[in-house]
C-alpha cells in the first residue's frame, strides 16, 4: 500500500524538527550571580555563579565550555573553566539530560587588583556539535566590584613609639657615715677624714663650681644601737645628730654653700640590725632573725637576743657598733642641658650629646626629615634599638613601608623580643601586604604600647574573616572598625564609630558617606563626600568608580563633585 503524499512529507518534516531540535545547544539562562556586585574579600574576589539549561536546548552531542572572564581596563583575567556534555558526546564533562535540562553552576576565583574595582564579570563559550562548532557571544553576568574593605589601612593604626629616658634633672645621692663609740656623742678626728666624708666634702663644693648642680636636699640624722635603755638611747641619738649637724654646717660655711639641714632621729636602730643581720654570715643569725619576728617590744627583743649567749658575743662586736652613728645624705641636682642646647648639638656636635639627649632631641622638631637625620645619628653612634624603630616611625608615616620594615627588622636585630618594635614591625609588613608576617610579629608584641587590638581587628579585616575582626576591635572607635561594621551590614554601629574617632580624616568622611550610600540618604552622601575630597583630592577618582555610589551615578550633584 502506498503512503499518502501528503503524509509523507508531513513524517518528513517532523523528523527535520527533531534533528533540528537535537543538535541544538543553548548556553545557561536564569544566571545569577552571588555575590552581586563582585567584593573583595581578603585578597581575593570570589563569586558562585549559577543557572539552568532549559529542556530539550543541550543537543546529546553537544559540547560547552564555559570560561569566567573578568574585564577590567585593558585587562582580561579567565578563570577556570568547566566543560558540559549531551549525553552522547565522547568528550569529559558534567553531563546535561537532553530532556530534562539541568543545573549550571560555577565557581571563580580572582586575585584582588586595586584595578578591578571597576570591572565586569563576563562567561566566555565554546560550543560544538559533534564536529560542528558552534559562536555563543559572551554574555555579562556581574557588574561592578564592592572593595571598601581595602579602606581598612594598616596606616590607621599609630606606631608604638620607645621612648627616650631623657631627663632634665638627675639627682645624685651622696652619703657617709660618722661612727661613734658605744654610749658617746664624741666625734673623733678619724671620722672626719674618712673616704666616704671627703666624698660628701667634695659633693657639697661641686654645687658652688658647678652652674649645673644645686643642693636639693641635707638631711643629717642620728642613730643610737638597740641595746641599753630607751631614754639613754634617745638622748644618744639626738646628740650624735646634732654633732654632725654641727659639723656639717662648718664645712658649708667654709665653702660658702648655703644649704638648710634636715634632722631626725632614730632612738633604736631595729630595722638596721635586721638589715646587718641579715646581710652577716654570723652563725645562728636565724635564731636572731626569729625572735625579731616573733616580739615586736623593744625590750622583749633585747631580752630575748642577750639571753642568746652564743651568739651575742659576736652581735655585740661586730654588729651593734655600726649601729651606733649619723648618717649624713646629701641630695644633689644634676641640671641637664636646656632644649635649645640639645638642638643645636643634635645638628652641630651630635657626639657632645649621650644617647638619651640625643634620642629626646628627635622629639624636638615636627619636621620629619630632621627627626630621621637625628635618629641615623643617634643610630651610628649607640646604634640603639631606639634609634632604629623612631626611623621606622618616620618612614612608616610617610609611607615609605619598604624602608621602615628595614628599619624595625635593624630594631629587633638588637632587641628581637621587644613588644612595640615587634606591634610596629607586624603594621609595616601588613601595610605591605604581608599578612603572614604581620599576624607573626603581633604574636609577639603582647605588652606593647600601641593598640594591639586595633591592629588586630585590621589583620582580620584584611584577611576576610569579619566575624574575628569584630571580636578583635572592641569598642575603640576607629576608622577600621567602621570598615569591618559596614561589611557586617551594622550600618548604627559604623555611624556611629565614625562619629566618635578622635582624629577624624578624609577616610572618616569618605566611610561616612559609603554608610549613607547603603542607608539612601543622598544628602549625607554628598555632605561627606566633599568633605573627605577636601582632604584628599585622591579620592576623587576612586568615588567615580566606587560601586557604592551606583545609584547615585547618574545624579548631577555627585557627577559634578567627583568630575
Amino acid at each position: 500500500m502506498r503512503m499518502k503524499k501528503g503524509l509523507f512529507f508531513g513524517l518528513i518534516a517532523a523528523a527535520v524538527v527533531l534533528a533540528s531540535c537535537n543538535n541544538t545547544l543553548q548556553k545557561p539562562d536564569e544566571i545569577t550571580v552571588n555575590p552581586s556586585p563582585l567584593e573583595k574579600v581578603g585578597s581575593k574576589v570570589n563569586a558562585e555563579i549559577t543557572g539552568t539549561f532549559p529542556q530539550k536546548k543541550f543537543a546529546k552531542k553537544g559540547v560547552l565550555t564555559v570560561t569566567p572572564v573578568l574585564k577590567f581596563g585593558e585587562q582580561e583575567l579567565l578563570g577556570e573553566p568547566v566543560t558540559y556534555v549531551g549525553e552522547k558526546a565522547k568528550e569529559n564533562g558534567k553531563t546535561v539530560n537532553y530532556a530534562n535540562g539541568g543545573k549550571y553552576s560555577q565557581s571563580v576565583s580572582f586575585d584582588y587588583q586595586p584595578a578591578m574595582r571597576k570591572c565586569e564579570l563576563f562567561l566566555r563559550f565554546e560550543a560544538k556539535v559533534g564536529k560542528k562548532e558552534i559562536e555563543i557571544p559572551d554574555m555579562k553576568v556581574a557588574d561592578g566590584l564592592v572593595a571598601t574593605s581595602e579602606l581598612a589601612d594598616a596606616k590607621d593604626c599609630k606606631t608604638a613609639t620607645t621612648p627616650d629616658k631623657f631627663q632634665r634633672v638627675i639627682q645624685e645621692l651622696t652619703e657617709a657615715d660618722i661612727k661613734f663609740l658605744i654610749q658617746s656623742s664624741d666625734l673623733r678626728s678619724s671620722e672626719k677624714t674618712t673616704d666616704e666624708m671627703k666624698a660628701l666634702q667634695e659633693a657639697i663644693k661641686a654645687t658652688k663650681d658647678d652652674d649645673r648642680k644645686e643642693i636639693n636636699k641635707l638631711e643629717v640624722a642620728g642613730y643610737a644601737s638597740p641595746d641599753g635603755a630607751q631614754n639613754l638611747n634617745e638622748n644618744l641619738a639626738k646628740n650624735r645628730q646634732k654633732v654632725a649637724a654641727n659639723f656639717l654646717n662648718g664645712d658649708l660655711k667654709k665653702n660658702k654653700v648655703k644649704a638648710n639641714i634636715e634632722s631626725n632621729i632614730t632612738a633604736e636602730d631595729w630595722e638596721g640590725f635586721q638589715k646587718a643581720m641579715e646581710n652577716s654570715n654570723m652563725q645562728d643569725k636565724d635564731l636572731v632573725l626569729r625572735v625579731l619576728s616573733m616580739y615586736s617590744d623593744p625590750e622583749e627583743r633585747e631580752a630575748q637576743i642577750k639571753n642568746l649567749s652564743s651568739v651575742y658575743g659576736t652581735i655585740a662586736d661586730e654588729i651593734l657598733p655600726a649601729l651606733r652613728r649619723s648618717r649624713l645624705i646629701l641630695t644633689t641636682d644634676l641640671i641637664g642641658k636646656s632644649d635649645e642646647e640639645i638642638k643645636q648639638l643634635a645638628k652641630e656636635d651630635p657626639s657632645q650629646l649621650n644617647v638619651e639627649e640625643l634620642l629626646y632631641a628627635a622629639t624636638l622638631t615636627n619636621d620629619n626629615q630632621e627627626k630621621l637625620d637625628i635618629y641615623k645619628k643617634a643610630a651610628d653612634q649607640f646604634n640603639d634599638y631606639r634609634a632604629w624603630n623612631g626611623m621606622g616611625q618616620v618612614y612608616f608615616e610617610e609611607g615609605n613601608i619598604a624602608e621602615a620594615r628595614r628599619a624595625f627588622a635593624k630594631a629587633l636585630e638588637i632587641e628581637p623580643n621587644n613588644a612595640d618594635v615587634n606591634y610596629n614591625a607586624g603594621l609595616a609588613a601588613m601595610a605591605d601586604g604581608d599578612l603572614a608576617k604581620a599576624e607573626e610579629y603581633f604574636g609577639k608584641a603582647g605588652g606593647t604600647k600601641g593598640n594591639l587590638k586595633g591592629a588586630m581587628g585590621t589583620l582580620y579585616t584584611q584577611k576576610g574573616d569579619y566575624a574575628k575582626a569584630k571580636d578583635a576591635y572592641g569598642d575603640e572607635p576607629s576608622n577600621n572598625a567602621a570598615v569591618q561594621q559596614i561589611l557586617n551590614e551594622d550600618y548604627a554601629g559604623a555611624q556611629k564609630t565614625l562619629d566618635a574617632v578622635k582624629e577624624p580624616n578624609a577616610t572618616t568622611a569618605y566611610l561616612k558617606a559609603v554608610v549613607a550610600a547603603r542607608t539612601n540618604d543622598k544628602a549625607a552622601v554628598l555632605e561627606n563626600l566633599k568633605s573627605a575630597l577636601a582632604q584628599d583630592a585622591k579620592l576623587k577618582s576612586r568615588a567615580a568608580e566606587d560601586i557604592e555610589f551606583a545609584k547615585f551615578a547618574e545624579d548631577a550633584e555627585f557627577q559634578a563633585l567627583v568630575k
